[in-house]
């Protein structure tokens, strides 16, 4: 019997699910992001604006969903230099449209752009709430991807390289939906924010959680070989493009992360698991232990097929494809109780 892990029916959706605009330091307006990521073939934008979440349903039409969304930053009380600090950054994406009410307002701090400080006046909070005090560290960035999960938003921690973050920090989180395997932005200025090893650590600790691109742009010129847009994306799998059919594909795990590479189709047949994709140079499937499986093309340049077993205690396993320019894209991790 076949079980399909990305919905037989539907369609893809690309979606950018990290974005900064003019509304705090990005560089293009929610409008021109719009059109820009449109023509790059995107049907979707989470505008993540630093402290503001703003709506932007004005934007949506039959071809294009602007999601609600917000990113909060967490920083390490230090004397170091900002350079040395540890942040956290965490994204919360409304599963429902008309969710408009910030989690964890401060009515003064935490705003650390003019174009935000500006536009705070657009944000709506809860008035008989005391202003949210943030606190770095495991109970403290615990706290807030429980509560922005419990008032109904999609939580992505982010860009764990650029933040300085290592094993001991982010171990010490629960509560997120996925984690930036790909950040864009964060690759474009140099990081290596390719986060697989970040991914494995927190499975195989016991997190089941699923892992997105994204590009975190603020939108330098698209025309730039130096730009942070178009470099990480999450191919989305849903029946259209309305709202909530939209982040309840992204509650159930209906995606896989890009940088390029496409997958077509993943479903597991008789103990195997078969993809197909785009033409690849490698396809691998990696598991909860010390054991791994791969197809590279054996007479062709390309693949664009593999089955893998799946071993008796595998813990979970996930499949990365590899085009010939070394850009991947990653699913999802499965685990038992889902076969």
């Amino acid at each position: 019997m076949k079980k399909y892990l990305l919905p037989q029916g539907g369609n893809f959706y690309k979606a950018n699910l990290h974005c900064h605009s003019t509304i705090s330091d990005g560089q293009k307006t929610p409008e021109e992001i719009k059109e820009i990521y449109k023509r790059h073939g995107y049907s979707i934008v989470a505008y993540t604006d630093h402290d503001m979440l703003i709506p932007h349903h004005d934007l949506t039409d039959e071809s294009f969903l602007a999601l609600t969304g917000i990113e909060y930053g967490i920083e390490q009380p230090t004397d170091k230099p900002d350079q040395y600090m540890k942040v956290c950054h965490i994204c919360a994406i409304a599963l429902e449209k008309d969710n408009e009410i910030q989690p964890m307002w401060h009515r003064t701090k935490y705003i650390t752009t003019k174009n935000a400080w500006t536009n705070r006046e657009f944000v709506k909070f809860d008035l008989e709430k005391s202003d949210y005090e943030r606190r770095y560290g495991s109970e403290g960035i615990t706290e807030m991807m429980n509560i922005a999960r419990d008032e109904g938003f999609f939580v992505t921690y982010n860009h764990p390289v650029w933040s300085q973050e290592n094993y001991p920090e982010y171990m010490g989180y629960s509560g997120m939906h996925a984690m930036e395997i790909f950040n864009g932005g964060s690759h474009a200025a140099g990081f290596d924010e390719e986060n697989f090893r970040v991914y494995d650590d927190m499975l195989k600790g016991g997190k089941k959680i699923y892992c997105i691109g994204a590009d975190d742009n603020h939108s330098t010129s698209e025309d730039s070989p130096y730009t942070d847009s178009f470099r990480a994306f999450t191919m989305i799998k849903a029946p259209d493009l309305e709202y909530r059919n939209i982040t309840k594909a992204l509650e159930d795990g209906n995606f896989y992360a890009s940088q390029g590479p496409e997958i077509y189709e993943l479903y597991v047949e008789d103990g195997k698991v078969h993809v197909e994709c785009s033409p690849a140079v490698k396809i691998y499937c990696n598991h909860g232990g010390r054991h791994a499986q791969v197809r590279y093309p054996e007479n062709s340049e390309t693949v664009t097929s593999a089955v893998f077993d799946i071993p008796e205690d595998f813990g979970y396993f996930r499949i990365t494809v590899m085009d010939k320019t070394g850009k991947r894209a990653c699913t999802n991790a499965y685990f038992p109780e889902e076969m």
